[in-house]
């Protein structure tokens, strides 16, 4: 299991014209799910995930983590109100390129897998008090973020 992790100022997720997630300050996941990925894989991710410090204080850059900036309050009201974390599918985080020019998705887990898995790590992520926005498994989205820092890092299971 992969997750591209992005810090943003803002996010939202657009579907056929309508928006179907949005954030203000958080992160971003872009989870891809491959064959093979369990429970087991979630939970990792998810602890990974809201006790990564990536988000400032006064004092430094990376020093908060989802977690601390939910239960300290770490940030002005009118931005902790929006705080969350939006979370958008992604099997093209298992395309690969080594043998054409067109990626491959042989990785990647079928639909009817990875969409449980999808669904069980959004439920999962909601269990940590964290707010949470996602996509539409299996849609075209167009997904709209400032990415803050810039702050990319991708976490593997």
């Amino acid at each position: 299991m992969r997750a591209l992790i992005q810090r943003t100022s803002k996010a939202e997720v657009i579907v056929d014209s309508k928006t179907v997630g949005k954030i203000g300050p958080g992160l971003v996941i872009l989870l891809g799910i491959k064959n093979g990925d369990s429970e087991k894989d979630i939970d990792y991710l998810i602890n990974k995930i809201v006790n990564l410090r990536v988000f400032p204080s006064d004092k430094g850059h990376f020093e908060k983590s989802l977690i601390d900036i939910k239960s300290e309050g770490a940030m002005p009201s009118s931005r902790l109100q929006d705080f969350g974390v939006l979370v958008i599918s992604q099997f093209t985080l298992y395309g690969s390129t080594k043998k054409s020019r067109r990626p491959d998705f042989i990785e990647a887990a079928k639909p009817e897998i990875a969409e449980g898995l999808y669904e069980l790590f959004v439920k999962k992520m909601q269990k940590t008090g964290i707010t949470v926005a996602t996509g539409e498994f299996g849609a075209m989205m167009d997904v709209h973020l400032v990415n803050e820092g810039p702050v990319t890092l991708m976490i593997e299971s």
